[in-house]
Formats: C-alpha cells, structure tokens, sequence
C-alpha cells in the first residue's frame, strides 16, 4: 500500500475539531501495535495531487492529525484525483466544485483560499466542528457518505448555541445537541434521524 509522509499532507479546511482530535489520539494510543497498524490501514487518507503534485487531504483530516500526534510519521493513502496540470485557480476551484473543500473559518465565514493551513496541525479549533462529531456519536444523527456534512451540522449546533468555555459546558451541550439534532429543526441536514 502506499504511503504518504503526514508532514507533507495539506489540509482542506481551515478548521478542524480539537477535542475530536484528542479523542482519536487517545483511542489511538490505547492500541497494541499490531491493532494500531491494523486501524491505520483500515482508513487510508484519501488524497488528491494539486500543482506541484503536492497532496491535499479531502478527507480524514482529524485522523491523520491524530496519527501525527502520537507519533505516526506515514499514512496509507488513496488517490482520488490527480489535478496536476490545472493552475491554482482552476485547482481551487475543481476542489470546490466538488465538495473538496471547506474554507470557512471557525466562525462560519468565508476565507480565501491562499489562508487555508499549509500543514494538517495547524488549522484552527472549531468547538462547534467536535460538538457536531460528539452528538454523531452520541446518537444524534447518522454519519453519511454525504460531502463535508458535518460541517453543515457544525453550521446548525453554531446557530443555536454559544460556544462553550469549557469541558463542563461542552459535555452539556451535547445532550442538547443530541435533542436538537433529532427535533424537526434539523429536518433535510444529511443523516438527520428524527
């Protein structure tokens, strides 16, 4: 299987959710070698090259982060599209018109592109983007082969709440997520349960 350095991996997205971030690492760490080597290859970072030929990561995101901070150096990879010979508008472009791309900011407004993170760790933390994963797991909707879905939850937990100031108004929030995500308000968002 091929593998991809971490360190050379870009993101797509300007935010990610460090409390989902930390969970996986933890999972991670917890596993014996041979289960941690098993779970990476069980979830190859799907990647498309960009001019330069350099990787841009259109999903997984928080588990290649995850990876690089226990320690992991070389992912598993799978090629989605080789966008090589297009120029960094037409890249840019491509990627969103696919729904390879996420560029907003942690306050759900748009960015340019030229301001997305150069380096998986170095996007920025969404509360809202980890409440929306949390509420996922917790039962609150269903996950989806949908495109960037989970931002467009994050988007709904960001229009109803404040963001919480710490571990204890996170962990209120989602049990109230959970009930806001089943209730009619969340009607038409991908994996909505009901």
């Amino acid at each position: 299987m091929n593998t991809k350095r971490i360190a050379r991996l870009h993101p797509t997205q300007m935010t990610h959710g460090e409390r989902e971030i930390r969970q996986k690492a933890d999972a991670y760490r917890a596993l014996s070698e041979h289960d941690l080597d098993m779970a990476i290859a069980e979830k190859p970072i799907p990647v498309v090259l960009g001019p330069g030929g350099e990787p841009y990561v259109i999903d997984h995101h928080h588990v290649a982060c995850a990876l690089e901070r226990i320690g992991v150096k070389d992912v598993p990879f799978v090629l989605v599209k080789d966008l090589t010979s297009l120029s960094q508008p037409e890249f840019w472009l491509t990627l969103e018109n696919n729904s390879w791309v996420h560029p907003y900011d942690a306050d759900g407004r748009r960015i340019a592109f030229k301001d997305i993170p150069t380096q998986m760790g170095d996007a920025v933390n969404d509360e809202f983007r980890s409440l929306a994963a949390f509420v996922r797991e917790a039962g609150g909707y269903e996950k989806t082969d949908v495109p960037l879905a989970d931002f467009r939850w994050t988007d709904f937990f960001r229009a109803h709440y404040s963001r919480p100031n710490d571990d204890a108004e996170f962990d209120a929030l989602v049990q109230r997520g959970k009930d806001l995500a089943r209730s009619d308000a969340a009607a038409g968002l991908p994996g909505f349960i009901g």
